[in-house]
């Protein structure tokens, strides 16, 4: 039996497994879905929220690209975005970036990947931004890792800057968007610390002036 036949037999025997410990468990899901984290991550294969968060179907709301990207102009990113925050109604934002991001080394190759150059070219502008920086760090793998952390922070920056993400965060108040690294070498997952208020010199140029904060 090859790999892709082996996905179909340990389907047969998931659905057997699931269905002895609850009868009721796919009808029940079939109902609705009422998660409380979206989470927006890189495509590696390596890297699966639902291993190293120990998570339920149900529980989170995923969307994954190349690096874990958020541009202003990507409606498949958007349309996630806007539909987990207005109509699922969930209270945390995740941006999960990780070390050894293909898609991060991939950009400062200065090498022609075709159609990925657009959007590669996200992350070289984030490079561009805090290219001070970056450059001042000799070790490439340091600056590698400080490039994953630092593209996290501006894909939150970005998320903050959608007018429906912001209608939460400063009038409802009911909604925290958050930035990760999970570290492929030890399978740790390290939060950022990202917050509003750390955010919020730049975040300001980008504040809607029909969103006001809640009293």
């Amino acid at each position: 039996m090859n790999l892709y036949e082996q996905v179909f037999s340990h389907n047969k025997e998931w659905v057997q497994k699931q269905l002895q410990l609850d009868p009721t468990y796919f009808s029940d899901m079939a109902k609705s879905q009422a998660p409380e984290f979206l989470y927006i991550g890189c495509s590696d294969s390596r890297v699966s929220p639902d291993a190293f968060m120990g998570i339920k179907p149900g529980d989170v709301f995923i969307h994954r690209n190349i690096a874990n990207l958020v541009p202003n102009n990507d409606i498949s990113s958007l349309a996630v975005l806007q539909y987990a925050v207005e109509n699922l109604q969930v209270k945390h934002v995740i941006v999960c970036g990780h070390y050894g991001c293909g898609g991060i080394k991939a950009a400062t190759t200065h090498d022609d990947f075709g159609y990925m150059n657009t959007w590669l070219r996200n992350i070289q502008d984030v490079y561009r931004i805090h290219r001070e920086e970056l450059d001042a760090l000799e070790d490439a793998e340091a600056r590698h890792r400080r490039l994953v952390e630092l593209n996290v922070r501006e894909q939150c920056l970005n998320v903050m800057k959608l007018s429906f993400v912001q209608k939460r965060l400063f009038e409802s108040q009911d909604i925290k968007v958050h930035g990760w690294v999970y570290d492929l070498a030890n399978g740790q997952l390290n939060d950022m610390q990202v917050t509003v208020a750390d955010l919020e010199p730049n975040l300001g140029i980008y504040r809607f002036k029909n969103v006001s904060a809640k009293n």
